[in-house]
C-alpha cells in the first residue's frame, strides 16, 4: 500500500508540473509568475494533505485495535495536518520572496 501511495504522490506531481508551463507562460512579468507558483503550490498542497487525511481515516478506521496501525495513521493525520498548515502559509511565503525580489 506504502508503494501504492508513493506512486500515486508522484504521478500527481508530475502532473501539476506538466501543467504548471501554461499558467507560467501566460505571465507578462515576474510578480505574475510568482502569484501563479503560489497559486499551484498552494492547491498542490491543499490536494495531497487532503489525500493523506483521507489515508489517514481510512488507516485509523482499518486499524482494528492494532497501536502499529494507529500510530501510522496518526502519523498520514499529523502530515496532512501539516500540509495544511504550508497551504495556508504559502501566500505570506511568496508576498515575503516578492519584497525580497523586488
Amino acid at each position: 500500500m506504502h508503494k501504492r501511495l508513493l506512486t500515486t504522490l508522484a504521478f500527481a506531481t508530475t502532473v501539476a508540473l506538466v501543467s504548471a508551463p501554461a499558467a507560467l507562460a501566460a505571465a507578462s512579468d515576474l510578480n505574475q509568475v510568482i502569484d501563479n507558483i503560489r497559486v499551484w503550490i498552494t492547491g498542490l498542497l491543499a490536494a495531497l494533505a487532503t489525500l493523506l487525511l483521507m489515508v489517514g481515516g481510512v488507516r485509523y478506521l482499518l486499524a482494528a485495535g492494532d497501536p502499529g496501525s494507529h500510530e501510522r495513521a496518526k502519523g498520514s493525520i499529523k502530515a496532512a495536518l501539516l500540509g495544511y498548515a504550508l497551504a495556508l502559509l504559502a501566500p505570506v511565503l511568496v508576498s515575503i520572496v516578492q519584497r525580497i525580489v523586488g
